[in-house]
């Protein structure tokens, strides 16, 4: 099973980042640890939402909804900001939970969600739809090389 796992928290400023040195070098080591054990699938942090935009969608009934509204961060709205994030391969969500114990984090809410398969739409939308997913899956799988 893949996991999403998100790090949730305040924004810092970049330019604060050197305050913070142990910690990203604690979870450096913790990234090892999941290379090593062949879990992480892949893992990024964020930049902070002032360098990022935000697309709201109209809904059905919306009058004029042609298209999307584009807002400029930051975000101060949101009351839970994603930080970062790692996608990972494990046996089951217990796993996880077990790997997530051992991250270095002081302070912090770290959210697991589990990625959905296109088998987990079965019985649900046309079968027509679930093997047009699991193409397009195998072509980013070939394109990026996994």
């Amino acid at each position: 099973m893949r996991v999403m796992v998100l790090v949730i928290g305040e924004e810092r400023d970049p330019s604060e980042y050197g305050e913070h040195v142990d910690e990203f070098e604690a979870m450096g080591k913790f990234n090892e640890e999941l290379v090593k054990a062949g879990v992480i699938l892949a893992g990024e942090g964020l930049a902070p939402t002032s360098q990022g935009k935000r697309l709201v969608f109209p809904g059905p009934g919306d009058a004029g909804a042609a298209g999307a509204r584009v807002l400029d961060g930051p975000f101060t709205e949101a009351k839970e900001i994603v930080g970062g994030f790692w996608i990972w391969q494990v046996s089951s969500m217990e796993e996880a939970v077990e790997w997530l114990k051992r991250a270095p984090f002081r302070g912090q809410t770290v959210d697991l969600r589990r990625i959905m398969e296109p088998a987990d739409l079965e019985g649900q939308v046309p079968q027509e739809v679930i093997d047009a997913e699991a193409r397009l899956r195998a072509q980013v799988t070939v394109a990026d090389g996994s």
